[in-house]
């Protein structure tokens, strides 16, 4: 197997990992006895789906800034005189992708507290 696929399949169960853990805490109601009201209910797909939202924006931004500052080192080593030009063009887009992943904050906190 290539690494690619290794590292696809460990991120992969680390996901699962993570969201096995989460269902007890989204599972409880107020009372063990009594069966939780609707609100409570609509509350933790809320959860979920704010928390799958808001994970693949930062894990779609940290691959995204990681290749392009590697790529950017890259190329300053290539052409060291086009340094200047190439730390631009890189914060240009690091910035863009961070504006990505807070359009994803904003969204998250829409569906927590106005859906």
């Amino acid at each position: 197997m290539s690494k690619f696929v290794k590292k696809l399949w460990m991120l992969g169960l680390a996901l699962l990992l993570a969201v096995s853990l989460a269902v007890p805490a989204l599972a409880a109601g107020e009372d063990a006895g009594e069966p939780a009201a609707q609100e409570e209910e609509e509350s933790g797909g809320k959860t979920i789906a704010s928390a799958l939202a808001i994970g693949l924006a930062a894990l779609g931004g940290g691959l995204g800034m990681g290749i392009a500052t590697g790529k950017a080192v890259e190329s300053i080593g290539r052409q060291p005189e086009a340094e200047s030009k190439i730390r631009t063009m890189l914060m240009l887009g690091l910035v863009f992708i961070e504006t990505a992943i807070i359009y994803a904050l904003l969204v998250v906190i829409l569906i927590i507290f106005v859906l």
